[in-house]
């Protein structure tokens, strides 16, 4: 892509402005910090370069407060050897050494005569970092270290490229012997402060950068920290000492959710690839007043999203339930109880996104707080019936019902604004999201012709989602005794599942049509939109048999994954960001829907693509999507420029592909693991489950491959489950 054209979308759910894709992370291997509402994106180095990519930066609630931290080793970077995340400790570790150092045409002091390492982490709004080093010459070595800073108070928005009319008031930076303040006073009346910190205090400091000159002898050894603190209004970071806050930090992660991996294969690769996930999701949950909410996706994304973090809960429920009870709480707190047009809210209308920072304050977009997303609120109904079924929680049932009864009144007034029987999304201002699906870009939905379409839209996989909303709305209404209630649903649900199938199938395609626009016409192209329809139960199984060959036929499957957007459709491009990408979260609930349609074969399919793509990844890691292109021998797949990475439901999407391949199916209330013909992938011969809980009795359960079959033993057995294998 090149440098001057802006990437398309790089997400609406967050929108209305393109990411201006100047550099991307195909330059370069990017490092991601996050803590709650502060997270940090450094080069691989360790740097904020500035100039370097634009995300790079320390953030807190929505604004960047660090726009610029480089190394020096006398005048210039030092040479770089490495760089991990740890996955259990949320620190990036970097070790560096010096160049060769020449004086008068020879070499004084060798390549790899001095070791500097530092390690950082993000805890309680505060960047920590200690760097130590040691000299393993033979002579004294007098290096010349200097950190090079900055902080442009930058709302994220204005980062991702929009453009604002007037900003706040940078104020003069404080330097002190041994700290540096900047400040800026926002045009929201909130000042917001950076505070840089050293110990020891450095040789020399201004307000761009610290010099230490340092004396080592052989053998001796150095430490030093630096401590950056974000500060809003009148809060004032309380920073402690490194080994104090990283003692602080790690107690902390203990107690966040979701739980340590329960998955362990025969495949070191498959493990390092599930380890990621788990590391990846533990970073991005944070802990809430309403329990755990796994935040979408950093740079752009580090905010609690409606769709996101339902099914992201969705996704790991069979293992981390109590990240769906968080989710769920959450939601109900923050759903919509009157009309504000400006927010696209409505009652009854369960949340899109919700946004912290100066622009959102100033309402300068409407992201604020947001509903412009027309399936989050379905998917709340499903979500809570999926969780009582996961873990047989009736008090959960009996405390939200009323909020699931809420958007279900929402799904049938406000969502069928014009009584049809399908539910259609239109912004109602005209800076809100054109599209309020997932595929949220506005080149998203067209016809067959390449005509972009008009709404109201009803998108295909959104009345699979009701469809689903509406059956678990009937099964929560008979466990709550509400019988007359339950039945209104079941019949509303059968009514939506034929009218579905006469107005949006397509024949010639082999699939569902992407949508219905404003005038009722159905846009006729092949899309990963109907294999959604799958998970949700909405097709029949004469309709599965044909739509499951078009989904994984080649101008669909790219070997990697499903596409998008097929191939040879109006508008194809696999750089696309939702005409001909891949994204794991999608492709994870289309497995899903063909293994309970019994379509095991092409479950493993894909599960084999997204994994063999996961070890092509840095660090094994799901981004939010990556290109479509056709897999070819001894290449991997193509990444996408501004694709967000760690994302939510790209990590979660493993433990779903998971589920997918085990046939798992848990029924709390009736204390039974189902598991319907379960499959190994290519390349794993075991699979262990361990401590999967099943109400209150938990099991150990083995998956080993023979001949022709696959064989199930449960290893371990605490309390009163009973387990049916389906083969």
């Amino acid at each position: 892509m090149s440098d001057s054209i802006p990437a398309r979308e790089a997400n609406g759910k967050g929108g209305g402005s393109p990411v201006l894709a100047r550099s991307g992370i195909t330059d370069d291997r990017n490092r991601v910090l996050k803590h709650a509402d502060t997270f940090a994106v450094f080069d691989h180095r360790g740097d904020v370069k500035s100039g370097g990519l634009d995300e790079e930066g320390l953030y807190h609630r929505g604004t960047r407060h660090l726009s610029q931290l480089v190394l020096q080793l006398d005048g210039d970077r030092p040479f770089f050897l490495s760089s991990t995340s740890s996955r259990e400790s949320g620190q990036l570790s970097v070790a560096l050494t010096n160049h060769d150092r020449l004086e008068g045409g020879r070499v004084v002091t060798p390549l790899g005569t001095l070791q500097l390492s530092f390690t950082r982490f993000l805890f309680d709004a505060t960047l920590y970092q200690r760097l130590r080093l040691k000299n393993y010459g033979l002579e004294r070595i007098e290096p010349e270290l200097a950190l090079i800073f900055a902080g442009d108070f930058a709302d994220i928005f204005e980062v991702r490229g929009m453009t604002r009319a007037a900003r706040g008031r940078d104020l003069l930076p404080e330097v002190g012997t041994d700290q540096v303040v900047f400040a800026y006073q926002g045009l929201d009346d909130v000042l917001r402060r950076t505070v840089l910190k050293f110990d020891p205090g450095p040789s020399a400091l201004t307000a761009s950068s610290a010099l230490l000159r340092l004396c080592l002898e052989p053998g001796e050894e150095r430490e030093l920290s630096v401590t950056i603190a974000c500060e809003v209004g009148r809060q004032q970071q309380s920073v402690v000492a490194f080994a104090s806050a990283r003692d602080l930090a790690r107690r902390a992660l203990e107690l966040t959710p979701p739980r340590p991996s329960p998955v362990e294969t025969s495949n070191s690769q498959a493990n390092a690839w599930v380890n990621r996930a788990v590391s990846d999701l533990r970073m991005m949950t944070t802990e809430l007043p309403t329990g755990p909410y796994p935040y979408a996706g950093v740079p752009w994304f580090n905010t609690p999203f409606g769709r996101d973090g339902i099914i992201t809960a969705l996704e790991c429920l069979w293992w981390a339930p109590e990240l769906a009870k968080g989710v769920l709480r959450y939601l109900a707190s923050t759903q919509a109880t009157e009309v504000v047009p400006e927010e696209d809210a409505e009652p009854g209308k369960i949340l899109h996104e919700i946004r912290n920072g100066e622009m959102a304050a100033l309402k300068e977009m409407p992201f604020g707080r947001y509903y412009g997303s027309v399936d989050a609120t379905p998917l709340f109904v499903v979500l809570l019936d999926e969780y009582y079924q996961r873990t047989a929680d009736r008090a959960l049932v009996d405390e939200l019902w009323p909020h699931a009864e809420a958007a279900l009144t929402w799904i049938e007034t406000y969502g069928d604004r014009d009584g049809d029987g399908f539910v259609e999304y239109h912004r109602q201002r005209p800076t809100g999201l054109l599209h309020q699906a997932w595929k949220d870009s506005d080149d998203a939905v067209f016809h067959a012709n390449g005509e972009l379409a008009e709404g109201p839209i009803a998108a295909c996989e959104v009345q699979g989602y009701v469809y689903a909303a509406l059956r678990a709305g009937m099964k929560l209404g008979m466990l709550l005794g509400l019988e007359p209630r339950a039945k209104e649903l079941a019949r509303r649900a059968d009514k939506l599942r034929r009218r579905f199938d006469r107005a949006f199938w397509c024949e010639e395609l082999g699939t569902y049509a992407i949508a219905l626009d404003g005038r009722k016409r159905a846009c006729r192209v092949r899309s990963s939109n109907a294999g959604q329809c799958l998970f949700s139960g909405l097709v029949s199984p004469e309709r599965a048999a044909e739509l499951s060959r078009t989904l994984l036929a080649a101008h669909s499957f790219s070997g990697w994954g499903i596409r998008t957007l097929s191939e040879g459709m109006p508008r194809y491009n696999p750089m696309g960001y939702h005409t001909g990408s891949v994204w794991p979260h999608d492709n994870a609930l289309i497995a899903l829907g063909l293994s309970r349609m019994g379509y095991n074969d092409l479950t493993l399919s894909i599960f084999s693509g997204l994994l063999d793509a996961g070890t092509h990844f840095d660090l094994e890691r799901m981004p939010e999507l990556f290109c479509g292109f056709e897999r070819e021998p001894s290449a991997g797949p193509v990444l996408y420029p501004v694709a967000c990475a760690p994302q939510a439901w790209s990590a979660a999407s493993v433990f779903l592909l998971f589920q997918a391949c085990l046939g798992l199916a848990i029924d709390a209330p009736r204390r039974t693991l189902r598991l319907s013909q379960p499959r190994l992938p290519p390349g794993i011969d075991w699979i262990e489950i361990r401590d999967l809980s099943v109400g209150e009795a938990s099991l150990d359960v083995l998956f080993e491959r023979h001949a022709d079959d696959v064989g199930v033993n449960v290893l371990r057995r605490e309390g009163s489950v009973r387990t049916i294998v389906e083969k």
